[in-house]
């Protein structure tokens, strides 16, 4: 009985500590600039990042719980200029993006705009995080 309850614990800290890692898997200088749970269908959502003054020069994408088909994302500028970036990709859990350089150097990015799909067989909706490299 004390074996069966010590492996259900072994088994519960490996999943919970699986389970957090996705957020974490971008490693290095960057800064979570947001998150946003997605729906099934065509969509788009906005991540609102004007609350750092800071600039960043590349973006990174991942993706957790859900698959998610990317289509674009559009990164609005401080300064309400706008840069149009094709992702077509196909995310799966856990993936994340190639590094996207942002053009003009660094910048202040006042919102990301995503447009996306989702095919989703496992009933969980995926959820979208962005980092920012200073």
């Amino acid at each position: 009985m004390k074996s069966a309850i010590g492996l259900f614990a072994l088994i519960a800290t490996i999943f919970l500590s699986s389970s957090f890692t996705a957020s974490h898997s971008i490693k290095g200088p960057w800064v979570k600039l947001g998150s946003k749970k997605v729906v099934y269908k065509l969509d788009r959502d906005v991540i609102r990042v004007g609350v750092y003054d800071e600039t960043f020069t590349k973006l990174k994408v991942a993706v957790t719980g859900g698959a998610l088909n990317m289509h674009k994302m559009v990164v609005e500028y401080g300064n309400g200029s706008k840069d149009i970036i094709p992702l077509k990709h196909n995310f799966t859990p856990k993936r994340s993006s190639r590094t996207i350089d942002l053009q003009g150097g660094k910048r202040v990015i006042k919102d990301i705009t995503f447009w996306y799909d989702t095919k989703n067989f496992a009933k969980q909706r995926a959820t979208v995080h962005v980092f920012g490299r200073k």
